[in-house]
């Protein structure tokens, strides 16, 4: 099950290494569901808007966490790849420490602004919306207290992978995720807390996800990185910052863009349109997951390859990850056209527009699979050759501009089914970019 990270990546061993990071990101993604799930059936539909309302806040304040994860671990694989095994160490040690005195500071901002978040984006409506607005500030305040975890488990994600030990990190999410599930049917079903019982339970499960694998490095003897006494490098800082700043940008213009969503559901619609797309959401995530699972999979090697200069194992990782890609998404397309609108039910509940609307947009917006993956996998990829700057303009173009552009001028040709296809037509764009830069990078990395 071991795969060193000076290995030759054949089908069986891309297979091994990356088979943990995508269960762990689509687990990841399914408690969220399931967190859903059960505001929407214990709690309500308002309650639901009002959780999907505030979420991309929350998601926009842990984002920090992901780009010091991607960041960091593609640093310390090129350490590791040019034999500076006590420098990884280092590195790693104080991302640690930097991710969690920056999670403390953004998570003390959310619990005072969450609340003014949620309140200002349900006057868009002209619907009732009081259950929305108090259940979302009560969301987010509870959730923001769990900013510096969330983000600790954004950073955790990437390192076990680095670390050769993706199976634990997987472990980790698995706990994390059953002790929210258990603890949402305990503190809703059972107590009755009803959405602060949601909120506590997420908070529980980030603990795990997110402060226990501090405890595994502290112990751990047998990875190739390891706790040891944290060192304040600015540089290290910069340069990790450089490195993610794709998957923060990625983060905050997906938050951002699911804000616009939001807003132009809310005109458009009303209510039933925000829960309507918080239910194509959580397909989004899950699918999502596996494409950023992969590429968290293979990155640490693309990395190390980097840093070894071993430009013939990055061809082989490059082609053979492209076609992993385009399989996957003809895959998760069929999915999302053929069992996406039943199991949108499971959301709605008794509340039939809901589930017309939901089952409806998700046969739309399944057609985003086909090509989202080119880009998702080419900013990571370019984020594992230590090209930020590169691996940014794709996040950029992909998650902000086309489709900011698209689900405001789309709705203006064709109503509400435009906000639906707006991704679908804004990943055509952002493939075409990336296409362009794997030809660019063909000449600079020579892979």
């Amino acid at each position: 099950m071991h795969v060193a990270l000076s290995e030759h990546l054949t089908g069986k061993k891309i297979f091994l290494v990356t088979i943990a990071p995508i269960c762990m990101m689509v687990f990841s993604s399914l408690y969220s569901v399931v967190d859903g799930v059960f505001i929407s059936q214990w709690v309500g539909l308002d309650a639901f808007a009002g959780n999907n309302l505030v979420w991309p806040y929350i998601a926009i304040l842990s984002s920090f966490g992901l780009m010091f994860g991607t960041g960091g671990s593609a640093l310390i694989g090129k350490y590791l790849g040019e034999g500076k095994k006590e420098k990884a160490d280092q590195t790693f040690s104080f991302m640690i420490i930097a991710t969690l005195i920056l999670g403390v500071g953004l998570g003390i901002l959310g619990f005072f602004t969450s609340g003014l978040f949620t309140q200002a984006m349900a006057q868009l409506t002209s619907d009732s919306t009081e259950e929305m607005v108090r259940a979302g500030t009560i969301y987010g305040k509870i959730l923001s207290i769990g900013v510096p975890l969330l983000m600790l488990q954004f950073l955790f994600q990437s390192f076990f992978t680095v670390a050769e030990k993706p199976y634990v990190g997987f472990a980790f999410i698995v706990g994390a995720g059953i002790s929210n599930i258990a603890l949402d049917a305990l503190f809703m079903g059972v107590f009755g807390w009803g959405i602060e019982g949601a909120a506590v339970a997420t908070v529980i499960g980030y603990f795990i996800g997110g402060a226990a694998p501090i405890l595994y490095f502290l112990f751990s003897k047998k990875t190739p990185i390891r706790w040891v006494k944290p060192v304040f490098d600015g540089k290290d800082l910069a340069k990790a910052a450089g490195n993610g700043i794709s998957e923060l940008v990625s983060n905050i213009s997906g938050s951002v863009l699911a804000m616009c969503y939001n807003a132009q559901l809310l005109r458009y619609v009303g209510q039933d349109g925000v829960s309507a797309y918080g239910v194509i959401q959580y397909f989004v995530y899950v699918f999502i997951a596996v494409f950023i699972g992969y590429s968290m999979g293979v990155a640490p090697f693309v990395s190390y390859n980097f840093g070894a200069q071993n430009k013939k194992e990055l061809h082989h990782i490059l082609v053979r990850s492209l076609c992993v890609v385009a399989v996957l998404g003809v895959d998760m397309f069929a999915f999302g056209e053929f069992l996406g609108p039943v199991l949108s039910a499971a959301f709605a509940g008794d509340n039939k527009n809901v589930a017309a609307l939901a089952g409806h947009a998700t046969r739309i917006h399944s057609f985003v699979f086909l090509t989202c993956g080119f880009s998702i996998f080419g900013s990571s990829f370019f984020t594992a050759l230590n090209n930020g700057m590169v691996s940014g303009v794709i996040s950029l173009f992909r998650t902000f501009v086309c489709e900011l552009a698209c689900v405001f001028l789309m709705p203006l040709i064709l109503s509400v089914d435009g906000i639906w296809a707006s991704g679908a037509f804004a990943e055509i764009g952002s493939s075409a970019l990336t296409v362009f830069f794997y030809i660019w990078g063909k000449k600079k990395y020579g892979y």
